[in-house]
């Protein structure tokens, strides 16, 4: 990261230095683009000089100026393109993340007059003292953002428009015995649509990770990995196992020999550590798959009207979270497919799947009170 003047920002370049290895690229360009921002609006302050001596109204300027387009920190009229307030908590969140940084490497104050003690609204319990240290409330944010309590519903994608973006990547000719199209890209949206798993960690897959059923359930190992070609990287390094159908077994065994067949052409020699998705057609030839890549490919196939006008990717992940919890699969087990940390990550996320169907059965209604009816003898 730069500032005006071209030169490095060094507190920032140190904060992403110490976490890329802990990060997907994903988070730390998110996380870059916030404290960027940071940046300019210290600049427009000329207040760069005092990056770690600010306190709470430096940090509301900083929202207020977000809202206002980047431009003024003060206006009258909200303007029409305001960013969300999901945007401006992800503004804030890299913000504090920043500053308890800086607070506990080099005891830089700002994240201290950012966050206060919540006060203890129930009194001491006496013998039982020892019990409210263990729910000690944690401390909160000076500076919050306004926003409405009830969360969206993650977009999704219908089976048949996710079997139209499957067919406009590739479709297999039963006269001929093979496919025409990209079978890559057919694989690759297969596989975020048949796992749920992000895109990073698809594309930091190996050609080992997809273990072959044979006679048992195939199944993909997601691998942690610091070392991959495209910078692709699962998220927090959690490792886990995803069990898969034979359908993309079937496809994956396609799409193996295909690859097996090229490499051969190219003279280039291929193993179980060889990057699964990769260039076939341009070069860098076998080179692992890049994001921008796969941003082109689905800007294409949405230009061509396959799939909704503004999908993307990461909608495959909810779309398969979705079906699961349709289907009546536990939570915690969803939850360890997708790869969250907490459970509550997937209730926060998808519990609306679950509510409707409750609210859909008190629709019979009628069922349920014929059991409560009593005779009165007559």
């Amino acid at each position: 990261m730069i500032d005006e003047k071209y030169r490095t920002v060094a507190p920032v370049e140190d904060w992403l230095e110490a976490h890329r290895p802990l990060w997907s690229p994903n988070t730390v360009r998110g996380y870059a683009t916030s404290l960027a921002q940071w940046w300019t609006f210290l600049e427009q302050r000329d207040e760069t000089a005092k990056w770690g001596d600010l306190g709470v109204p430096a940090v509301a300027g900083f929202l207020s100026w977000l809202r206002n387009g980047r431009t003024v920190e003060h206006a009258l009229v909200e303007p029409e393109q305001a960013p969300s307030p999901k945007t401006l908590e992800a503004r804030l969140a890299a913000l504090i993340s920043f500053y308890r940084w800086q607070g506990a490497v080099f005891s830089v104050p700002v994240a201290g007059r950012l966050m206060r003690g919540t006060p203890r609204r129930a009194p001491a319990r006496g013998l039982l003292a020892h019990l409210d240290a263990r729910t000690a409330p944690g401390p909160s944010l000076l500076v919050r953002v306004r926003r409405h309590r009830h969360r969206g519903r993650p977009p999704l994608l219908l089976p048949t428009e996710i079997q139209g973006i499957l067919d406009g990547c590739a479709m297999p000719d039963i006269s001929l015995g093979e496919w025409t199209g990209n079978l890559r890209d057919r694989l690759l949206f297969a596989l975020l649509a048949e796992t749920g798993m992000r895109l990073g960690e698809a594309l930091g897959l190996r050609i080992g990770d997809f273990v072959m059923g044979r006679g048992g359930t195939p199944y993909i190992e997601i691998v942690p990995s610091e070392d991959n070609e495209n910078g692709a990287r699962v998220k927090m390094m959690r490792p886990r196992r995803v069990y898969v159908g034979t359908d993309l077994e079937k496809l994956f065994a396609d799409y193996l020999t295909h690859l097996a067949c090229r490499a051969a052409e190219l003279g280039e020699e291929i193993g179980t550590h060889s990057p699964l998705l990769v260039n076939l057609t341009r070069p860098p030839l076998l080179a692992a798959l890049r994001e921008g890549t796969v941003r082109d490919k689905t800007a294409a196939l949405r230009k061509k009207k396959i799939g909704p006008d503004s999908w993307t990717p990461h909608w495959f992940r909810h779309s398969h979270a979705t079906a699961l919890l349709l289907a009546g699969t536990p939570e915690w087990v969803v939850s360890r497919r997708l790869g969250h940390a907490h459970v509550q990550t997937t209730i926060d996320l998808y519990g609306w799947v679950r509510e409707d169907e409750a609210l859909r059965a008190a629709a019979n209604w009628k069922s349920y009170i014929s059991s409560w009816q009593v005779t009165d003898g007559r």
